[in-house]
């Protein structure tokens, strides 16, 4: 069995942090680490979870930030418009702002 990763509490603020289950719940940590994560984050992430499974679960992530959806092409190595957020943020174009 794998030692669970040390995460910072900030990026689970809304739920309850100490009974949260890495293994059940493996898409909706992946997705919050790289959401709000820093660098260590993510690197414990990708150690816990083997690289095959983030990214299979950051390919299917409904929303990623602008900024962190490119990170995460940069991190496991798939162009952006592969990212099935990216492709429901293009048939959902967001207002122009003036």
């Amino acid at each position: 069995m794998k030692a669970k990763p040390v995460f910072h509490p900030r990026i689970f603020w809304d739920v309850n942090f100490e009974k949260l289950d890495y293994d059940e719940k493996a898409s909706f940590v992946i997705e919050r680490v790289f959401e709000r994560g820093d660098v260590e984050d993510i690197r414990q992430c990708r150690r816990y979870y083997g690289d095959e499974k983030v990214k299979t679960v950051l390919l299917n992530a409904k929303y990623l930030p602008l900024d962190k959806l490119y990170l995460a092409s940069a991190v496991i190595d798939e162009p952006v418009n592969k990212f099935r957020c990216y492709i429901l943020r293009q048939l959902n174009p967001e207002l122009y702002p003036y």
